[in-house]
């Protein structure tokens, strides 16, 4: 539910502009506030839910995403439905890191734990893609605000699941959250991924955006001192100082950065350009979901318990990389089957492969009372990754067309064609920007997740808790 809300909203976005009246430099902010809010706070939800209870966190969060989501569903205009998508993702921050604490504590043999782990990494990894799928049927046949809607369900049936089945520890209520922390590390990320986004309309060089990401540098640099010397860490160093697992980290956040802003291309490439219908843009990513899981499920799962994660990182950020360069071959009036689906083909299966691994590798060998701000780390990563990808290759692709259509219009009366050619012009130009940020992925993690084959997965258990301060 957390990973189909980041993209459930996309197939619904052109309907919801157009029936709240949003701009088009406004609508990315539909995404951007729910993975804003959701990356920002993620490190203080995953220390509340080691401190408070897993099980209890990820029961709160599933309440309040349920309402958000119903207030997003009921918005009447553009400031109720981005205020709705923030507040889901503050919920979420609470809810997605006890979810994977939860999971990385229950699941500590090496065999089960590459079945569980590919179980989650399918879900991550297709989540955004069954969002196109679901939102395409929920918009042509319901109504965009059914996107929203559709959450309420879902999460009746994960509370009744969620009393029901998890166990957890005790909570450790004689601890104390780090409040100066939080407040810098969520206002460097607010402010770094504002400035991304404001730089589609205001330009790179405007002090605003100067303003901001230099703002962003000093908040997030204190924000880093803050952790060296707090009693009690929202982000104890000790998680990052390890190289594999920061390793994995910079990996996930530079191959979502160049995922985000592609599957936001598709979506409108589908559907403006290529004049696909809502569902039929939905069924075109479908294949993109069973590469996934057939990535992770059936490559990484079997695999990981027995080679070196670095041998699955590479070659498939490789392959994503390869697929995404495919796509840079799209035309005005390309065919979805020889020039779309083999590269949405080649992306899932190495998306697959690359998801299931760093969430595997990032999150072993973590002691039981840092499991839940590691599991947040990871997914903060994630989400920051797609917060900054959506603005920066949505900048990319607005300057690159208006620049092409502006050296091109000669003729008025070819207007239509030479506008839709420079849409798919600038789509272009910033998925190759995204392939070779997928490239450098492929780098870091063959250059820094170096651990080899895991033989065990060493796990802290109620003696190191017992030890901690």
């Amino acid at each position: 539910m957390v990973v189909l809300d980041a993209t459930i909203v996309n197939i619904a976005l052109p309907s919801a502009q157009r029936d709240l009246g949003i701009s088009d430099g406004d609508r990315q902010w539909v995404v951007t506030a729910y993975t804003l809010s959701f990356g920002g706070l993620l490190l203080l939800g995953g220390r509340v839910a080691d401190l408070a209870g897993r099980k209890r966190a990820f029961l709160i969060g599933l309440v309040g995403f349920a309402g958000a989501s119903a207030l997003g569903g009921a918005a009447t205009g553009s400031a109720t439905l981005f205020g709705a998508r923030a507040v889901q993702g503050v919920f979420a921050a609470l809810l997605a890191p006890a979810a994977l604490s939860l999971l990385t504590t229950t699941f500590t043999d090496p065999r089960e734990r590459g079945r569980a782990f590919g179980v989650y990494g399918a879900l991550a990894g297709s989540g955004a893609a069954i969002g196109f799928l679901l939102g395409g049927v929920l918009t042509e046949y319901l109504d965009w605000r059914w996107c929203l809607y559709v959450n309420v369900p879902i999460a009746i049936v994960a509370f009744a699941g969620g009393l029901a089945l998890p166990q957890d520890r005790p909570a450790h209520t004689h601890a104390r959250l780090d409040v100066p922390g939080a407040l810098l590390g969520c206002g460097g990320l607010v402010t770094l991924v504002y400035g991304c986004a404001e730089a589609e309309t205001r330009g790179w060089v405007d002090p605003l955006i100067i303003g901001c990401l230099c703002c962003a540098a000093l908040l997030l640099t204190a924000f880093v001192l803050r952790q060296a010397r707090a009693p009690v860490p929202l982000l104890p160093l000790r998680i990052v100082r390890d190289r594999d697992r920061a390793g994995c980290l910079v990996t996930l956040m530079l191959a979502v950065t160049a995922l985000f802003g592609l599957f936001l291309f598709l979506t409108y490439y589908l559907q403006s350009v290529l004049g696909y219908p809502p569902v039929r843009t939905g069924l075109a990513f479908l294949p993109l979901t069973l590469s996934i899981t057939v990535g992770s499920t059936q490559i990484s799962a079997r695999l990981l318990h027995r080679v070196a994660p670095r041998v699955l990182l590479v070659p498939g950020m490789l392959l994503a990389a390869t697929g995404m360069s495919l796509l840079t071959r799209i035309r005005a009036d390309s065919a979805y089957a020889s020039e779309v689906l083999p590269a949405l083909v080649l992306i899932g299966l190495g998306v697959g492969a690359t998801v299931m691994t760093v969430f595997a590798t990032a999150t072993a060998d973590v002691s039981a009372r840092d499991s839940g701000v590691a599991s947040a780390t990871v997914t903060t990563v994630q989400q920051v990754g797609g917060s900054i990808g959506t603005a920066l290759l949505n900048t990319v692709a607005t300057t690159a067309s208006a620049s092409w259509i502006a050296a091109n219009l000669t003729d008025p009366a070819r207007s239509d064609l030479v506008t839709r050619e420079g849409v798919v012009h600038g789509y272009t130009v910033a998925i190759w920007l995204g392939t070779g940020i997928m490239l450098l992925a492929a780098l870091v993690g063959g250059l820094m997740v170096t651990k080899g084959p895991p033989r065990h997965t060493t796990h802290a258990g109620p003696a190191a808790h017992e030890r901690a301060p």
